[in-house]
């Protein structure tokens, strides 16, 4: 049986590359050789962050890159992440042909012919180049099942008026609160502004609502689609995701997949949490190790939320009046000088620890849909902030949710779990394509 041989190309963001990374940590283990693609700029910080040796590799997983397109001063503007996805959007296609065409050239000792292109969420240019190239392509939305449905039907909202906003009051005026969409398959009737962010724009030829509503539905282009959730949690919406388009694998959750089987194969390496761009600080998981159960509120801000001064002083001065014990995490900036006084006197005192970037394995997650989590108000007030941090601390119903979900998702890693037998049956895809294209 041929080695399948499987390029991996995800997009160059935290959310992305970490999920990929896990995707292809899997398909080495089950015996594919996997190249994986990170941009020239993301290659060097992760030298940095992680050490040469997190992007050396090993038998059978080797690290590549292409260039971004962007310049240093392109890095330093306020419009950073809309400009990366143009740029990615724009100029990678050709290096990225050009590699794959080199990977599959047959020259290099021990590299097998490439067999299929697995691209994340925002690299469609990679699912061109592998159609225009004769190899077979696997989509991956790091996103929930839910999210994508959203995402693809944004042009059913613009062909049925909802978009773009009319102006900028729609904003404020209770529009997107009040205007319930319930006609998209497998979604529960929600409000508009339960969408994506990036539909809140009166522009129509915004190009963050362009793209995405293009990616989402570029995923049509592959052969298979990968989602990182599991068919439990998402059970209506999966159904008819998979009615229009039946090649779905649900492997989620990654991390318990790929702890599960290093635990198995007795491989501490191989069950890591990943990669970051940004150091992070274990010494915030010692620190929770020392509080009492159930005492401290984790806020993570994400990697890309951009918020205005007023509103990080709002959220800061809310979650130091919640009463509660903070770990504040916040992508590649986890200063106090940007935080209200408050916050260092919180910090003073031992209740709060403030940190750039925490292990994201090790932290776990929660989300309205599913019952454990609450909605905050687009304008942040601090009255609002700690009244949702104490509700949520408070909730031993939102607690009984969060272990049945982590008992479901559990079953779905373990062997017979749904997650577990649709990453048997992708391997058994991807290797029966392998021996198509080398006959």
């Amino acid at each position: 049986m041929a080695r399948p041989h499987v390029v991996v190309v995800p997009y160059p963001g935290s959310g992305n590359i970490n999920p990929a990374l896990q995707v292809a940590k899997l398909l080495h283990r089950h015996g594919a050789y996997v190249t994986f693609v990170n941009t020239e700029h993301n290659h060097r910080l992760l030298r940095v962050t992680e050490g040469a040796g997190a992007v050396r590799g090993r038998e059978g997983f080797c690290f590549e890159t292409i260039p971004d397109g962007l310049s240093k001063a392109d890095r330093g503007k306020q419009d950073y992440s809309t400009g990366l996805a143009a740029s990615i959007t724009a100029t990678c296609a050709a290096p990225f042909r050009a590699l794959v065409a080199r990977l599959d050239g047959g020259g290099e000792p021990g590299v097998p012919r490439v067999t299929c292109v697995l691209a994340t969420m925002l690299m469609s240019f990679a699912l061109d180049v592998a159609r225009e190239m004769g190899v077979p392509a696997v989509a991956f939305w790091t996103g929930s099942a839910a999210s994508l449905m959203a995402d693809m039907r944004l042009r059913d909202l613009r062909e049925r008026g909802y978009l773009p906003l009319k102006d900028e009051s729609y904003l404020t005026n209770g529009y997107l609160e009040t205007t319930v969409i319930d006609w998209i398959p497998g979604m529960p009737p929600m409000s508009l502004g339960s969408f994506s962010s990036f539909l809140r724009t009166a522009d129509p030829d915004d190009f963050c609502l362009h793209l995405i509503e293009a990616e989402a539905n570029s995923c049509a282009k592959a052969g298979a689609l990968i989602l990182n959730t599991f068919d439990a949690l998402e059970a209506d919406v999966l159904a008819a995701r998979r009615a229009e388009y039946p090649r779905i694998y649900t492997i989620g959750p990654l991390g318990s997949l790929l702890r599960r089987g290093a635990a198995a194969a007795e491989d501490s390496t191989d069950g890591s949490s990943g990669l970051s761009l940004w150091k992070q600080d274990a010494g915030c998981l010692a620190r929770l190790d020392t509080q009492e159960p159930r005492s401290v509120v984790y806020a993570n801000l994400g990697s890309n939320t951009v918020l205005s001064t007023e509103q990080l002083a709002e959220f800061a001065r809310g979650l130091a009046a919640s009463g509660h014990d903070l770990v504040r995490c916040g992508g590649g900036g986890g200063s106090l000088a940007a935080l209200p006084p408050v916050f260092a006197a919180e910090a003073a005192a031992g209740r709060c620890r403030v940190t750039a970037w925490c292990p994201q394995e090790e932290v776990h997650l929660t989300c309205e849909a599913w019952g454990v989590g609450v909605r905050l108000d687009a304008e942040v007030r601090r009255e609002q902030v700690a009244e949702r941090v104490r509700e949520v601390m408070a909730s031993e119903e939102m607690r009984r949710k969060a272990a049945r979900w982590k008992a479901e998702a559990a079953a779905a890693a373990g062997p017979g779990g749904s997650s577990y037998e649709n990453l048997l049956a992708m391997v058994r895809s991807l290797s029966s394509s392998s021996d198509s294209s080398q006959a």
